[in-house]
């Protein structure tokens, strides 16, 4: 069995900062591609960013320049630092994973149960 725990949510003014945390735990052999995607009420759940085990990383455009993800692969964690926030920013927050268990040679995608941000004065 493998889980996702997020961590890292909360209430902030425009123009704070928060960073999210998904630590991966369980039977993992190794983890691909890792990341963030949003949903806000009412919408569609979007991507945030994505990071492959190499480092790469890929953002939706309207969070260039204000959001990092990044990882340890080491801890299976992936992280979200979060600046400059607007109200628009305002969603659940989900994190992804694609994991290979031990037992098998199959990457499966994984999501975390969501953490609440909310941007407001």
């Amino acid at each position: 069995q493998v889980q996702l725990a997020e961590s890292g949510g909360g209430l902030v003014q425009p123009g704070g900062s928060l960073r999210l945390s998904c630590a991966a735990s369980g039977s993992i052999f190794s983890i691909n591609a890792m990341g963030w995607y949003r949903q806000a009420p009412g919408k569609q759940r979007e991507l945030v960013a994505t990071i492959t085990s190499g480092g790469s990383t890929n953002y939706a455009d309207s969070m260039k320049g204000r959001f990092t993800i990044s990882r340890d692969n080491a801890k299976n964690t992936v992280y979200l630092q979060m600046n400059s926030l607007k109200p628009e920013d305002t969603a659940v927050y989900y994190c992804r994973a694609d994991i290979r268990y031990y037992s098998g040679s199959v990457y499966y995608v994984h999501w975390g149960q969501g953490t609440q941000v909310t941007v407001s004065p």
